[in-house]
């Protein structure tokens, strides 16, 4: 019961964020850096891909766990990038293959939006700050497939693809 309201005060705060256009703050009492639309508090959880095979529609900025490549993917400059070293995944058991979607999605940022997601955050001032993590290789005790931080201990975007983490400057 009590992971139950955890969920839905989680889905409420992001659903009355997102019709209110507001600046969204999770894990934390409010946003404090004026030049985000999402900002996560402190502690070593991080966000969690969505593992689909095709993400049709798909804007510039998007990021996937490839079920099909078992591999991390971003979308950029119209193609999709390959974040995952090459052939590291591809016989990862963790990633689930078996995801559905279940609506439209929550907009954050803006009234409407043509890019497809279930959360879209969408402006041209603001940003998305990910949760901050050092050594999340060592601290994430049990990463899901997909997870994605900004590593604290060396500056850079962490993810973790099932097997291994993977870092980009």
């Amino acid at each position: 019961m009590k992971t139950y309201c955890i969920k839905t005060a989680f889905f409420a705060a992001i659903l009355i964020g997102g019709a209110l256009q507001a600046q969204v703050a999770i894990g934390k009492e409010s946003v404090t850096n004026t030049s985000v639309l999402l900002e996560f508090g402190p502690g070593n959880k991080g966000i969690v891909l969505p593992a689909v095979s095709t993400a049709p529609g798909a804007a510039d900025g998007t990021f996937i766990l490839d079920t099909t490549t078992k591999s991390v993917r971003v979308k950029q400059n119209g193609s999709w990038t390959d974040l995952t070293a090459l052939g590291q995944a591809a016989d990862n058991p963790y990633i689930n293959t078996g995801t559905t979607d279940i609506g439209d999605g929550v907009i954050i940022g803006a009234d409407s939006t043509t890019k497809p997601g279930v959360l879209v955050l969408e402006s041209t001032t603001k940003a998305l700050v990910l949760p901050s993590v050092a050594a999340p290789d060592q601290i994430v005790l049990s990463p899901v497939a997909g997870t994605m931080v900004y590593d604290t201990s060396v500056s850079m975007l962490a993810v973790y693809d099932g097997h291994n983490w993977s870092y980009w400057k």
